[in-house]
């Protein structure tokens, strides 16, 4: 998986995004309802252990009730 399609699946799901800091390759995915955050480097691809993050808080945020 690329950074432009789990930036774009991240974002369906309500999630927002910052660059961590000057000069830093990683982006910082968070979401209102959840106190997780996720730091995903941008480069490609993108290693499975960042996809596999990805996927858990999505499943939270569906347990929670909020998502389909």
């Amino acid at each position: 998986m690329n950074f432009k399609d789990l930036d774009k699946l991240l974002r369906r799901y309500g999630f927002s995004c910052r660059q961590s800091g000057k000069g830093s390759s990683h982006f910082t995915y968070f979401h209102p309802e959840l106190p997780d955050i996720l730091p995903i480097p941008k480069e490609r691809p993108i290693k499975a252990v960042y996809v596999k993050q990805a996927i858990i808080l999505i499943q939270k945020l569906k347990e929670k009730g909020n998502m389909e």
